[in-house]
């Protein structure tokens, strides 16, 4: 979904109307991706709320308004990252539990599940574990990228995805 090339000048102007614009016709589909890696809603709306700054502030460095779709996106998704980058600054909590993936789950489990269901499940995941599997399973990253990307081992985040669908099947065990 392309927005119009006028409401991109009105945004580099600092025109409301123009970031108004802009802000709906991207905010509910980032909004999504906010959620997949925040805890909550609360903090998916910070989240949202600094890529948006993020948007508006380096709209000029866009090189072609049809580019703008992944662009904003990938804004959206550095913004989750460095947000679950500076909680790791402040917190000292590191998962060692081991979780053992030995839960049977139907092959159509999730087809079952709705998407609120699933969004309940990956929320709450440790954030660590939540980042590796947006970034491997829903963003597409290497091992390698998200290890440079989080400052990780590619090892760490093979170690944190398996654990991530570990938790997972556990939790899909229990109520399925």
């Amino acid at each position: 979904m392309t927005v119009p090339a006028e409401v991109l000048a009105q945004c580099l102007r600092n025109e409301p109307s123009g970031q108004e614009a802009l802000y709906k016709a991207y905010a509910s589909r980032l909004f999504g991706v906010c959620l997949r890696y925040a805890g909550n809603r609360m903090e998916a709306e910070d989240i949202l709320q600094e890529g948006f700054i993020k948007i508006f502030r380096n709209l000029s460095t866009l090189h072609s308004h049809e580019a703008i779709d992944g662009w904003v996106h990938r804004i959206m998704v550095n913004t989750a990252i460095n947000h679950y980058t500076k909680q790791l600054k402040f917190q000292n909590e590191v998962s060692l539990k081991y979780e053992s993936p030995d839960a049977t789950i139907p092959e159509d489990a999730l087809s079952k599940l709705s998407y609120n269901e699933l969004l309940r499940i990956l929320q709450g995941l440790p954030p660590g574990y939540r980042t590796v599997f947006n970034l491997y399973v829903i963003e597409g990253y290497t091992h390698r990228e998200i290890g440079e990307m989080l400052g990780i081992s590619e090892n760490t985040s093979k170690s944190q995805l398996w654990r991530a669908k570990a938790s997972m099947k556990k939790i899909l065990g229990r109520i399925l």
